[in-house]
């Protein structure tokens, strides 16, 4: 999430593994091509304004030439497309690199917005839900942003501030699913709770909060002082949190029958209202559409992949959440009962 960022920067670090070099960057007609077309580079050889705004050196585009020159040979002669540098050769569009990741990430950001925008208009002022759930709006939104960035250029910078954005929008997804399952929401929807009972509600939202920040504090910190970024770690870092965050909702969408987790605050343990399968539904959903990194495949037309896929197919799942959260937020479930 980015929903579906539970599993894109876990899936994403697995595939980097494989990044440093690949059997196309690492041929000897690669090699060859790529010796001759930086020996014409000059320090006043001038690309054009695309890709100068976006960051393209003499060698990075002799890189792209020289790649695109021996897939075009491949394509000819029938054989296997070879990756370069841990990517498929993607015909870039002005300056992106991969520009159909690009234009699915801004899909992504899009519903995110939008869904804020549903937050802030549907759900009341003082349910104790909204202001987390409009920030995880807006840390998405910023995901979803960096995730176009990267996709625009891989660079170390851009790939850091990607990995970094999603793995926010992970730990704030499980941050506010942890707070809305236990109910440690300090703020009362109608001023029924009692005093002290807000005080314990304050103190444990404390403690979970500051828990939650030193963690991903320390993932920062962890991946940034490292001479090489841990690939390996960050997916098992995000993979955590995901799972968690997932087996929290699939919890909630149980039968009445298997009630483990009290939904909502003004209801029974028992209570399950009649959308509560739709938490199951979007788990489900967001772990087919990563099953799609599994089908990796060269790029259609040299544009689309199976990475641009799953940006394409989580988008609307992003919509279906937001839907989700809404109608939740609406339950009667939220209300005290009238004295």
């Amino acid at each position: 999430m980015r929903g579906s960022l539970v599993w894109r920067t876990g899936v994403l670090a697995l595939l980097a593994t494989v990044a440093v070099a690949s059997s196309g960057d690492r041929s000897s007609d690669f090699q060859n091509c790529l010796s001759k077309c930086v020996g014409r580079c000059h320090p006043w050889t001038v690309l054009s304004l695309d890709l100068r705004l976006t960051r393209w050196t003499c060698t990075d585009d002799c890189k792209y030439t020289c790649m695109h020159m021996l897939t075009d040979n491949a394509v000819r002669d029938g054989k296997p497309i070879q990756q370069y540098y841990g990517k498929w050769p993607f015909w870039r569009f002005l300056g992106m690199q991969e520009p159909a990741s690009v234009a699915f990430s801004l899909w992504n950001m899009w519903f995110h917005l939008q869904g804020a925008r549903q937050i802030s208009r549907r759900v009341p002022a003082a349910h104790p839900m909204k202001p987390y759930y409009l920030t995880w709006a807006y840390v998405s939104i910023n995901a979803w942003i960096w995730s176009a960035v990267f996709h625009t250029r891989d660079l170390p910078r851009t790939e850091k501030l990607d990995y970094f954005s999603a793995a926010l929008a992970i730990m704030y997804a499980l941050y506010f699913t942890v707070t809305r399952m236990l109910h440690m929401y300090p703020r009362a929807t109608d001023g029924s709770v009692p005093k002290s009972t807000v005080k314990s509600r304050s103190a444990m939202c404390i403690a979970w909060s500051m828990l939650c920040i030193a963690a991903y504090i320390a993932h920062v910190t962890y991946l940034s002082i490292l001479p090489r970024f841990d690939y390996s770690y960050n997916m098992a870092f995000n993979l955590a949190l995901g799972l968690a965050h997932n087996l929290l909702w699939l919890l909630y969408s149980l039968p009445r029958s298997v009630s483990l987790l009290r939904r909502f605050p003004h209801a029974p343990k028992t209570y399950r209202p009649s959308y509560a399968y739709k938490a199951g539904l979007f788990v489900a959903l967001t772990t087919a559409a990563t099953a799609l990194e599994l089908f990796d495949f060269p790029p259609v037309g040299r544009v689309l992949d199976a990475h641009a896929l799953w940006h394409l197919s989580t988008a609307p799942i992003a919509k279906l959440w937001y839907d989700f959260l809404v109608e939740d937020a609406l339950d009667e479930g939220w209300r005290a009962p009238q004295q």
